[in-house]
């Protein structure tokens, strides 16, 4: 995976994209000789015959091109997107996948339909500006003996132009799809989203009809996205999908509100009910309900329920998800090898220092311990305690206490023994939950009233050695 930083924007290049842009190069060298206007410039007149000289290298450099090409062109497409974002004040992603890519705004609330519908059309906008400035470098700038540039600048320009107005067809997942639905559904509401995915199911049929003739890969696609506008129609009519023009009851985005607050205050039991309550009205609109998922996806996340956090993450829609809250929720049920893709990724994309932390000890966790201590600025004593912790909300005693062991011979303090001695005495194990409370007063803990009232003691409770120990720590002194 390649990444980097286009104008303070993270970008990501995944291994797919390039494979993908090869595969396509590949086969551009089998057919680009019956595409060729003049079958005796380069390269057309060299692939002409497979065996004769030079056929390797120049198929070897159409390759290269056509993997430039389709990297310059999904990158500015996205970037498309993600500039205007950008003037929006967010702070997009670029994912570059397959032989496109996404790009997230990282919004922490929906994003108004008119910036929407602006953004949305950045990305094509920004593609075909791109082919119609390689034409003209092609017809003005670039000497006619210098095929090899004319060759490069010209499918530039064909491919640029091509998916721009490819992409603002009328159909789900693409931009115009999108910007469709959106102002349909802005000024005609539930009425608009249908028609816009009856348009979209219409047109595919008819590409569909077309493509078994003529093109059968094009028809195969479209026969994709004419069944998700036929998902979405019968989800909408069996009422699965709430859609609403935008005007949100506000007896309703109040009580969102204090469902906020309440998470905000640590009153996660509050912030619960008042979440669900809003699911459950008749009037929730697509975007209440997906800012309530969002909202109970991080109240079963601080209360350590991993599964139901994904659950509700998963009917998120129109909205990302927080990368670190997908990385957390899959450390809690123990899915270690997606959440520390997850937490790399949310490293990158933050550079948050809490995330670089919870990053650490995932790779503690996947026993990559050298690894995440090498992370730059990390804290070795916060990256075993990362690294324990979910072991510990899971009931995986035995193990967190390990790890926090472990961690001491890394970052001999108090906090790491005392969270061992914790995790042992959740398991049972009373001496060596006595063992390492000894060692925690002897890197410094002195809170004897703290120990006295934790409830991850309590199985020590009446035991000899326990109060001998608790007894010969210092008392809090009363103001």
């Amino acid at each position: 995976m390649l990444r980097f930083r286009l104008g303070g924007i993270p970008v990501e290049v995944h291994l797919s994209h390039l494979l993908f842009s090869a595969l396509l190069g590949v086969l551009m060298v089998r057919d680009l000789p019956a595409l060729a206007s003049d079958p005796n410039v380069w390269p057309y007149h060299q692939l002409q015959q497979p065996g004769e000289p030079g056929y390797a290298m120049t198929a070897l450099l159409v390759v290269a091109s056509w993997i430039f090409i389709i990297f310059l062109s999904a990158l500015v497409h996205e970037s498309g997107h993600a500039l205007m974002l950008r003037l929006f004040g967010y702070r997009p992603s670029i994912q570059l996948v397959w032989l496109g890519g996404t790009t997230r705004p990282n919004a922490s609330t929906p994003i108004p339909w008119h910036k929407l519908v602006v953004l949305t059309a950045a990305g094509p906008l920004a593609g075909l500006l791109l082919g119609l400035g390689a034409l003209a470098l092609k017809r003005y700038a670039v000497a006619e003996d210098a095929e090899q540039l004319r060759f490069l600048l010209g499918w530039l320009c064909s491919a640029n132009v091509f998916w721009a107005l490819f992409n603002l067809l009328p159909v789900p997942t693409l931009d115009g799809g999108t910007i469709v639905s959106t102002v349909a559904t802005r000024f005609f509401g539930k009425a608009g989203f249908m028609g816009a995915q009856w348009l979209a199911l219409v047109l595919c049929v008819a590409l569909v009809a077309f493509g078994v003739r003529h093109a059968p890969l094009l028809g195969l696609l479209f026969g994709l996205y004419g069944f998700q506008a036929l998902r979405l129609l019968r989800a909408t009519s069996r009422g699965e999908i709430k859609v609403s023009s935008g005007v949100e009851p506000e007896p309703l985005v109040r009580e969102l509100q204090q469902a906020q607050e309440a998470m905000a205050g640590g009153r996660l039991d509050e912030a619960r009910q008042r979440g669900l309550s809003v699911l459950e009205a008749e009037d929730c609109t697509l975007d209440l309900a997906s800012r309530a998922h969002h909202l109970l996806g991080w109240v079963a996340l601080k209360n350590g329920q991993g599964r139901l956090a994904l659950d509700h993450f998963s009917q998120v829609q129109r909205r990302p998800v927080e990368t670190h809250a997908l990385a957390a929720a899959f450390s809690l049920i123990g899915d270690e090898s997606r959440a520390l893709a997850l937490w790399e990724m949310a490293w990158h994309e933050t550079r948050d220092r809490t995330v670089l932390h919870e990053y650490a000890g995932s790779l503690i966790r996947a026993e990559r311990i050298q690894h995440a201590l090498r992370l730059p600025g990390v804290d070795p004593e916060a990256a075993f305690v990362c690294a324990e912790r979910p072991l510990f909300i899971r009931g995986a005693y035995s193990e967190a206490a390990a790890i926090a062991e472990s961690g001491l011979a890394h970052a001999p303090g108090s906090r790491l023994a005392y969270d061992a001695a914790c995790a042992h005495a959740r398991a049972r194990h009373t001496n060596d939950a006595m063992r390492m409370l000894r060692r925690a007063s002897e890197l410094g803990f002195q809170d004897a009233d703290y120990a006295a009232s934790d409830e991850d003691l309590a199985p020590l409770h009446g035991h000899p050695d326990f109060e001998h120990w608790l007894a010969g720590l210092p008392k809090s002194v009363s103001a």
